[in-house]
């Protein structure tokens, strides 16, 4: 049987201590722009689905109900406010008058809302883009320009997070990122 010494001490060396807090600092200076770029990435992704996921809920609605559905800025939630700045939300409603306008006194109701984005990131439309309706064949009648791009960035304005939200003339919408071989996203 034997003793330890009587002096031992069973703990950490100074030494130790500052190669263990040297390996995390070099780590977290590793990792923290990482996840900065990932949290960005999956914002802006979050955000630019939001309104494509919301456009094809209105043309399929539309063929669905067999009317017209509309998805127009609004930044109050009830009615369109018009401008081209996306990011202050949108509603998709029931727009049986093809006006682009919430009549309730026709029987038209919002069925679904997108609140003003709560960061600083933008999605301006290329053109005077305000609203899209779709009729009951699922197309988009109303004369848009040549695909119609609304495009999102941060607001930094870097090109690793700006997304393209583009809109063919028929009203079908696809999503790209920036510089993905188009012009119309860069």
């Amino acid at each position: 049987m034997s003793k330890s010494a009587p002096n031992a001490s069973a703990g950490f060396t100074m030494t130790e201590l500052v190669m263990t807090m040297a390996i995390v600092a070099i780590l977290a200076a590793i990792g923290v722009p990482s996840f900065r770029y990932v949290t960005a990435s999956n914002r802006i992704a979050s955000e630019i689905n939001g309104l494509l996921g919301d456009m094809q809920f209105a043309r399929s609605q539309a063929v669905k109900e067999g009317q017209s559905v509309t998805v127009c800025v609004s930044s109050n939630g009830t009615s369109c406010t018009g401008g081209n700045a996306w990011q202050n939300g949108w509603i998709v409603f029931l727009d049986a008058n093809f006006n682009q306008q919430v009549d309730v006194a026709a029987g038209e109701k919002v069925i679904r809302i997108q609140p003003p984005f709560t960061g600083t990131d933008t999605f301006i439309a290329s053109v005077n883009f305000t609203a899209i309706t779709y009729n009951r064949m699922g197309y988009a009648p109303s004369g848009l320009a040549a695909n119609t791009t609304i495009k999102l960035h941060d607001s930094a304005n870097t090109t690793a997070w700006i997304r393209c939200l583009q809109i063919t003339p028929i009203g079908t919408p696809t999503t790209e990122k920036f510089g993905a071989g188009t012009p119309l996203c860069s």
